[in-house]
């Protein structure tokens, strides 16, 4: 069944699906090629092995928590997730961070093209082509138009596909290298476990933004803790699992950041690496599903919060998604590799945007709405949110530049960084700095209706 309520509310009647389904689509959604690849960059920016293992998994239990706690608001409000930041921001207002992560959705979306295609040229002999990329790009397409359903099925698959095949290559890397030969190193100090932390948390925070996406359609009736269990487990786990195999990947030296696919290919072996392609596509594909579907979910809802539209028809639905898959394509195959690092870079310091916008959605629903929302004031901006709400915007506004000092990325380096031994810490700051002005100001002025307001229909 295709997703026909789109940016609206789902009704009772629509309501369906176990919650365990949640566990297997982000399980799937984290193992994959980009999460080695994470994992594996702890280790070159310098992290003793075990200090990477360490922090990674601090950063994934701490972000796949705040992620998870996003993901339990899917069944009670039955919205998608970017749409609930009218509650906070106004119908209007809501509109920068969704723009925001419009660009996200892209960033990773070309950079994903990018690697499956690698691979799929690989499959199909078309080496140094764009024609896997484009094979990527349709099948994407098709299976994100299929819809909410067809996504969750996709990984299903997936998760088995890329347990076996990530299985099988930790295996053969280990037959090759000896544990304490991966891990070793100089040892590690509080900067390096802080810096390992921020590669993982950031890795979960870029999910935030849509994973109610895909927990709405559970019935309302779902208790909170149904939904919260199997989404952090999904996301830790199968991040934990692909950013370990990135840290003893890294350990073992060789070509695995220059040529990550092909890598992958040559420690399957000559007789296994098809096999090994086809398990990065899957894993890549259900993760680009997402990012596709929340592309098109953030557009229509920035163009309904102008004219105040509920829903949209199918064929709209799929145009927008079409217009973001070929745009991702197209950037994936003009891209040089110069434009792919820096374009990442870039898709890297957004997450400086939706920390602040995480702290200010959680903030207001579990501890100042308190699971109480006027749905139909979603869609008005004469209503009860407004176009425009003050205290979200200054606080959202004030957490970003709280981090500005604390961030280092390749494209700028806060001046408090090398105090903290060239650590990362701004997601840390951009929480604190964000809940700490916004809680108490929201307290004071929000309009929380006595029940939660659902649509006469």
């Amino acid at each position: 069944m295709q997703d026909k309520y789109s940016i609206d509310w789902v009704p009772d009647s629509a309501r369906h699906g176990q919650p365990f389904q949640q566990f297997t689509l982000w399980l799937s959604a984290n193992l994959q090629i980009t999460a080695i690849v994470d994992g594996a960059l702890a280790v070159v920016f310098g992290v003793h092995g075990i200090t990477a293992l360490l922090g990674l998994l601090l950063g994934n239990v701490l972000g796949g928590a705040v992620m998870a706690l996003h993901a339990a608001q899917g069944p009670r409000l039955g919205l998608p997730q970017m749409i609930t930041s009218r509650v906070q921001f106004g119908v209007k207002g809501a509109a920068l961070p969704l723009l925001l992560a419009i660009f996200m959705y892209l960033g990773f979306a070309t950079t994903g093209t990018v690697l499956s295609g690698q691979a799929i040229n690989r499959i199909l002999g078309t080496d140094g082509s764009p024609v896997g990329m484009v094979v990527f790009g349709v099948i994407t397409g098709v299976i994100a138009i299929a819809g909410y359903n067809v996504i969750h099925k996709l990984g299903r698959i997936a998760s088995v596909v890329s347990v076996a095949g990530f299985g099988f290559l930790a295996w053969r890397l280990l037959s090759a290298h000896p544990l304490d030969t991966l891990l070793a190193g100089p040892d590690g100090d509080i900067g390096q476990l802080l810096l390992a932390m921020s590669l993982s948390a950031g890795w979960q925070l870029t999910f935030a933004p849509y994973v109610a996406d895909y927990s709405r359609y559970l019935p309302a009736d779902t208790p909170t803790g149904k939904v919260f269990w199997p989404v952090f487990l999904g996301t830790a786990i199968g991040a934990q699992c692909a950013m370990t195999f990135g840290v003893l990947v890294a350990g073992a030296g060789g070509s695995f950041i220059k040529n990550q696919v092909g890598f992958m290919g040559e420690l399957a072996g000559p007789a296994l690496a098809m096999v090994i392609y086809f398990a990065i596509v899957a894993g890549k594909l259900t993760v680009n599903c997402l990012n596709a579907y929340g592309g098109f979910m953030c557009s229509l809802t920035i163009v309904s919060g102008m004219n105040g539209a509920r829903s949209y028809s199918p064929r709209t639905r799929q145009l927008v998604i079409a217009l973001f898959i070929m745009l991702s394509v197209v950037l994936a195959v003009f891209a040089s590799h110069d434009f792919l690092a820096n374009f990442k870079n870039f898709v890297l310091l957004l997450l400086v945007a939706f920390v602040p916008w995480s702290a200010v959605n959680l903030i207001d629903y579990y501890l100042i709405s308190r699971e109480r929302v006027d749905i139909p004031a979603l869609y008005r901006a004469d209503g009860r949110y407004g176009a425009y709400n003050r205290p979200a915007l200054i606080s959202y506004g004030v957490g970003i530049l709280s981090q500005v000092p604390f961030i280092s990325q390749a494209m700028y380096t806060g001046f408090a960084v090398k105090l903290l031994g060239n650590t990362d810490i701004s997601w840390i700051v951009g929480l604190l700095v964000t809940a700490l002005v916004y809680y108490p100001w929201a307290k004071r002025t929000t309009q929380v209706p006595a029940a939660m307001i659902f649509p006469s229909r």
